[in-house]
């Protein structure tokens, strides 16, 4: 257990076997977690794993459907938010949850004002605010408007409010994720503080460098179940990398050998909105399958957002087929085949409430007119059935509402509304997300058969295995930044692990099939 559990034999908090269902998904299966009195226990794991949820649960967001929670020895049922924050448990979420029209003060005792004749007691708030700000090493004065701080403060004063509280227990959740260098250094400095006051903190962070700094102990999920624990002096990268992979590959994938055509896509120099201060080049060549790898707020997203136009890029350039093209909006890519499937298929896929039919021909509209701008219904009809036919799509017929359709078949109608447009570069982020296997395995023959037409093909996966069972080859992404390359024969869980988390290779590959 280490020199934690050494000095104390009880934890201050306690999980027990806790298991969690949603619909379809184990999300938590019979996991334990000991956090002991003034410990810093990291938690880490792949993107999936179960950390978040079971942070939910603590928090009081979501209960366990089995399992129990114990503090100080004692089973407690956390039911609400509130009955978290009565039991001193307190989580500070990676999207800060300030109001920044309002002071400082009034933040930090937000919906727990004290009142002096049935008015709010400013003063009682300020004496109080200057009393927690300086726990956590801030010099502000409480009456600043939160919206004029920069986000190091803000998030130091995240950390105030639940110390207000006489939080014992602190969750925090990639606390550094929008930090500078210094802010995060001043974080480290109050985290070592607290622990030296007794409080406890559960670290959740993708940053393993930090997590060898500060924690006394590390805990790893993985597929929601408990994968392994580290004590102080084992708590290294490799470590923790070998804990956090592991698992085999699926058998759901099928790839077969064929020649690659000349490159189709070339990323010159690429700087997006959201990383503006790194350069994204690469490229994929007709009939290749290049997967995106990286963790959350990696920027894979926001880099195929700025390649179909829907960002618009700070500098750089996209060259489709030896020509380059600007990309100003979403049209430009479309007109250049490029077509992009996106993450989220309900927000900016489908219109949900329409038919199967429209939904399929929606991309393709201005394809499908007669002379004065009516369209060609029967052209309609004839493209819809077609992709119904070719991707098999599980519908009563193309007038369906496609919100009645399973996830599988709903993505697969996103699907079919990019090939209609004939693409000679799909993109796309997280095909299989929320999906079933057999309508997984569905996609990747799809996507091995457009391949070997000669599509290009760029997508972005969460799931290792799918990044290990469909690419030709694998960038990785660590912090909007490249951190290197993969041949398909240098995949692996550790190798892509190792780059994911900032551990750049030694020698940037260029593909070369």
């Amino acid at each position: 257990m280490g020199l934690v559990g050494a000095k104390h034999d009880i934890p201050l908090l306690e999980v027990a076997g806790a298991t969690k269902r949603f619909p379809g998904v184990v999300a938590l299966s019979e996991v334990d977690l000991k956090l002991y009195p003034g410990e810093v226990l990291a938690l880490i794991g792949e993107n999936g794993a179960g950390k978040s949820t079971l942070m939910k649960i603590l928090a009081g967001v979501q209960m366990q459907d089995e399992g129990d929670i114990l503090i100080d020895g004692k089973v407690e049922v956390i039911d609400s938010v509130e009955a978290a924050l009565g039991l001193g448990i307190s989580l500070i979420h990676q999207e800060l949850n300030l109001s920044d029209n309002l002071s400082v003060g009034a933040n930090i005792f937000l919906g727990r004002e004290p009142l002096n004749f049935g008015l709010i007691d400013e003063a009682t708030i300020e004496r109080e605010s200057r009393g927690v700000l300086e726990r956590v090493g801030l010099d502000v004065d409480p009456s600043t408007i939160v919206g004029d701080l920069p986000i190091g403060y803000q998030q130091l004063i995240e950390i105030a409010k639940a110390l207000s509280v006489n939080a014992r227990v602190l969750i925090m959740d990639e606390p550094t994720s929008s930090l500078s260098q210094h802010e995060t250094a001043q974080l480290f400095e109050v985290v070592k503080d607290l622990r030296s006051k007794g409080v406890s903190i559960v670290y959740i962070s993708h940053r393993l460098g930090e997590v060898k700094e500060l924690a006394d102990r590390v805990t790893v999920f993985r597929d929601g179940k408990n994968a392994g624990e580290l004590a102080r002096d084992e708590i290294d990268h490799d470590n923790m990398v070998k804990l956090m992979v592991g698992r085999d590959v699926s058998q759901f994938y099928h790839r077969e050998h064929h020649e690659l055509g000349e490159v189709m896509l070339e990323v010159c120099d690429l700087r997006t909105p959201t990383h503006p201060g790194h350069e994204l080049s690469f490229t994929v060549r007709a009939g290749e399958i290049v997967g995106v790898a990286g963790l959350v707020g990696a920027g894979r997203t926001e880099m195929l957002r700025t390649i179909f136009g829907v960002d618009r890029a700070v500098a750089g350039e996209i060259v489709i087929d030896g020509d380059a093209i600007a990309m100003k909006c979403p049209t430009d890519a479309i007109n250049a085949g490029i077509s992009l499937v996106p993450e989220d298929r309900k927000l900016h896929g489908l219109v949900i409430e329409m038919t199967v039919r429209h939904n399929t021909s929606l991309a393709g509209l201005s394809r499908y007119q007669k002379r004065g701008g009516m369209v060609n219904w029967e052209q309609e009809d004839d493209v819809t059935h077609e992709m119904i036919d070719k991707l098999r799509i599980k519908t009563p017929g193309p007038d369906q509402i496609t919100q009645y359709l399973s996830g599988g078949n709903q993505q697969k109608v996103v699907i079919g509304k990019w090939l209609n447009m004939q693409p000679r570069v799909l993109m796309m982020d997280e095909p299989t997300r929320g999906i079933d296997v057999g309508a997984k395995e569905e996609i990747y023959r799809l996507m091995e058969s457009l391949a070997r037409q000669g599509v290009a093909i760029l997508y972005v996966s969460s799931e290792m295995e799918e990044i290990l069972g469909m690419a030709d080859r694998a960038i990785v992404m660590h912090e909007g930044r490249i951190t290197g390359e993969l041949l398909r024969s240098e995949l692996s869980e550790e190798s892509v692990m190792q780059l994911a988390t900032g551990r750049e290779k030694v020698a940037a590959l260029v593909s070369t099939q």
